[in-house]
């Protein structure tokens, strides 16, 4: 009788675990990959758009630049070739929300600090102040790896039309010629440099969710290529 019952009960363990498996596989199978959106003038808040790119609903793309880093270097489009990048505004004397992005700036080359795929890319807003010595001094004491993470400043007009025509993340200063309120936003762009997405740079959470994004923007990006190759 004992012998009898373990053999069904046996029997219902390997039930149980197929049946689990079984689930799991359907579960899958109905449920959809998550895709990110592509980002386009008119679905962004327009106030952080400029009034000549509001009405653009798609093929928007980030414009090319030409500015220099922490080390002095010209740096345009070109560096971020097939790249996956992770962009942002800010200045390095500003003591309100740049210290939380910062802090989560950090965080990011961390976690990405191995991974050649994906770079990170910073605009001051204050070129006349963020001078090229200043933004090294700012990296050295931030520990800011240069072959991952650009400071970026120049024309003032050049970076204005970069955050109000291509990111979208920044609102116009009416009072004076190409000043800009930064926003908190950290900018996911694909290798086709279009926008991915928009996270909250001051907040922990949304720095978790950007890292998991990336994931899925990275498995993407090599499901193209291998549909190219075959």
């Amino acid at each position: 009788m004992i012998k009898f019952f373990r053999k069904y009960i046996f029997l219902s363990i390997v039930i149980l675990v197929i049946s689990i498996i079984v689930i799991t596989l359907m579960i899958k199978i109905v449920t959809p990959d998550r895709v990110l959106p592509v980002y386009q003038p008119s679905q962004i808040d327009t106030q952080l758009v400029d009034t000549t790119v509001q009405y653009i609903r798609k093929y928007h793309k980030i414009g090319d630049f030409e500015l220099k880093n922490q080390n002095g270097n010209l740096i345009t489009q070109k560096n971020y070739d097939g790249k996956i990048y992770v962009a942002d505004f800010f200045f390095t004397t500003c003591q309100t929300i740049c210290i939380p992005m910062k802090k989560n700036m950090l965080i990011l080359q961390e976690a990405l600090k191995d991974d050649d795929e994906v770079l990170l890319l910073s605009h001051t807003v204050m070129p006349e102040i963020d001078t090229v010595e200043q933004l090294r001094k700012f990296a050295d004491e931030q520990g800011i790896i240069d072959s991952k993470w650009n400071l970026l400043t120049g024309d003032k007009k050049q970076i204005y039309d970069l955050a109000r025509k291509s990111y979208l993340v920044a609102k116009d200063d009416e009072f004076s010629d190409y000043d800009l309120i930064h926003t908190e936003n950290f900018v996911l762009i694909d290798s086709k440099k279009r926008i991915r997405g928009y996270y909250d740079g001051t907040d922990e959470k949304a720095i978790n969710e950007l890292l998991e994004d990336i994931k899925i923007l990275k498995q993407e990006e090599q499901e193209r290529r291998e549909e190219v190759h075959s």
